[in-house]
């Protein structure tokens, strides 16, 4: 490994190196006297945090007052704002070329409506910061700025830079991973008081924009005590951080080393899922959380997948159909950790950035996934924020793939996994009464015992809290402007086959299979989708199945009926009739 750091040092860049040493760890012992203590919860009684990747602004203040707010998410994490390289790709994003807020998504003043748009609609915002690097190669960046690497004019020149100019290469040295190049990207030195302090600058500028809290990008890659003394330096030491740190057993750096400073990310959390919904038992999930040798649930930031994971392979991601969904709605219901909901973009190529420039015209549309608005996860925002401060009480498994639990007397979840439908009398700590099954849109009587009996088809779930008491008036999900149809239809299908919708509407196609709607396959077997319709309108429709020479089939039996209701949708429950 060719690095620059093996040239003898000089007595004054030893001298400095040994100050910014000192003084990082007088930084950290400072910050930890002060600063409040950190949670993973994220202030108030919301701690779930809708993640809109490569979203553009104006389309995320949108999703604030259309659906985040009402659903009950208590944050929206952004994409990085800053300006980047140019490019289509998505990574492109985590290449800054300055602290200006010019990126793909939107500038600054898109920013700053997005941020009051989404506090009206009680929201608070997380900005994915890009603080350990700047951009590799030469160019313009995406708000006019030239660059070079290692010279980015009126911030940071080659001076600021880590001595080692060579890609990571072992991550069993501690100075390697945190001082040379994370896939050679300039490395700033984050040891340095200027470089801090530009740092610090970018950070209070986006507080001052109204910013609640920060993801903190390639955490793992500056030394813990670098990044306490950036965050004693904003105007709110306080705020909400969040870490990137990804466990690698044997590795030098451990995501422990950060809970000082806020918030860290346990990735072993989603690995886990990945495995159980895969390949073992969910019974096994008993005791998920610190048990399975994970940080403390207070201090560690959960998820399903992310934009990295989702493209690695570690984790589920929306192409795993039920193990997806089902997975989500465990987290959502488990009490362990502060949960991030993952919503992005159909890809292929692993490096395609979001469709028409991160502008979402609809959801379901341009290949748009809208995860955070699917009716399984966005009912389970609710039920999560109901069921806060409850432990795990009644808790069933049949020593496979099916299992329930309650929180408290506050809601209980049952989830299947098997590949046959499970009938069964639930026990719950549930007041007796009607409720509504958040995840169906159907009534569920508790008795006087705390007994309900319900059927779960394959791969679904019921679950029932005490913010959602009736079925009528919105309370299962999330208020919408526009009324319409939910269709949902379980139906099986072989490569190059889907599921499409077609009635007697012109919104559904007029009884044409060539303009009948394709269904999402995302939660497959179940196909869903969403279409807007008058209210109180009287319909018909069936499913058909196309293949990829356009030949349809038609599912058998008679014409469906459905009507939309004077407000909100229909929600229909189908299974293909073969």
């Amino acid at each position: 490994m060719s690095v620059r750091a093996a040239r003898p040092a000089t007595p004054a860049a030893r001298s400095r190196a040994a100050a910014a040493g000192l003084f990082a760890t007088a930084a950290l012992a400072a910050l930890t006297a002060y600063a409040p203590q950190a949670s993973a919860t994220p202030p108030g009684d919301k701690d779930v945090t809708a993640v809109m990747f490569e979203w553009r602004f104006d389309s995320v203040a949108k999703a604030c007052t259309d659906s985040l707010g009402p659903a009950g998410y208590g944050y929206v994490q952004v994409s990085p704002p800053q300006e980047h390289i140019q490019g289509s790709q998505w990574w492109t994003s985590y290449q800054p070329v300055s602290y200006k807020i010019a990126g793909r998504l939107g500038d600054r003043a898109a920013f700053k409506a997005m941020v009051d748009t989404c506090h009206a609609a009680g929201v608070k915002v997380v900005a994915d910061s890009v603080i350990n690097h700047m951009a590799a190669g030469d160019g313009v960046g995406t708000g006019g700025s030239s660059y070079t690497k290692y010279n980015y004019p009126g911030i940071y020149s080659g001076s600021d830079m880590d001595d080692c100019r060579a890609t990571i290469s072992n991550y069993q040295d501690k100075a390697n991973v945190q001082n040379c190049e994370l896939v050679q990207l300039a490395d700033l030195d984050t040891g340095e008081d200027y470089v801090r302090g530009r740092i610090a600058g970018y950070l209070n500028d986006l507080l001052s924009l109204g910013v609640d809290g920060f993801r903190i990008d390639a955490a793992k890659h500056m030394p813990a005590a670098d990044l306490a003394n950036i965050k004693s330096r904003l105007t709110n030491p306080g705020v909400y951080w969040k870490q990137e740190a990804i466990y690698g057993a044997g590795e030098a750096v451990s995501p422990s080393e950060y809970l000082g400073n806020g918030d860290v990310q346990e990735f072993r959390y989603a690995r886990d899922l990945k495995r159980v919904f895969q390949s073992e038992n969910l019974a096994y999930l008993k005791n998920f959380g610190e048990a399975w040798g994970y940080m403390p649930s207070g201090q560690s930031a959960v998820f399903v997948d992310n934009h990295d994971t989702e493209r690695g392979g570690d984790t589920l991601n929306y192409k795993n159909g039920s193990d997806y969904t089902l997975a989500s709605v465990f987290m959502l219901a488990w009490p362990y950790g502060s949960p991030d909901v993952h919503s992005g973009y159909e890809w292929a190529d692993k490096d395609a950035g979001p469709p028409n420039g991160g502008t979402v015209n609809a959801c379901y549309s341009d290949g748009w996934k809208c995860q955070h608005a699917w009716r399984e996860i966005a009912s389970m925002v609710g039920f999560r924020n109901a069921a806060r401060g409850q432990a795990v009480t009644d808790w069933w498994d049949n020593g496979a793939d099916q299992i329930a639990f309650g929180r408290g007397a506050k809601a209980y979840v049952a989830i299947n996994h098997e590949g046959s439908a499970l009938t069964r009398t639930f026990q719950t700590s549930l007041a007796s009464g009607d409720y509504c099954d958040v995840q169906s849109g159907r009534a569920v009587t508790v008795d006087a015992g705390g007994r309900f009996t319900a059927t779960l088809p394959a791969g679904t779930a019921v679950a029932l809290h005490v913010g959602a008491r009736t079925c009528s008036g919105g309370t299962t999900t999330p208020p919408s402007a526009t009324s319409g149809a939910s269709f949902a239809v379980n139906a099986t299908t072989v490569v190059g086959q889907n599921i499409y919708v077609v009635g007697d509407r012109a919104e559904l196609g007029g009884w044409n299979t060539g303009s009948a709607l394709k269904l999402d396959p995302a939660a497959y077997p179940v196909w869903k989708l969403d279409v807007t319709l008058p209210a109180g309108t009287s319909f018909a429709y069936k499913y058909i199945r196309k293949d990829g020479s356009g030949n349809v089939t038609w599912e058998s039996g008679a014409n469906r009926t459905a009507t939309v209701p004077a407000s909100g949708k229909v929600t229909l429950t189908d299974t293909w009739r073969s």
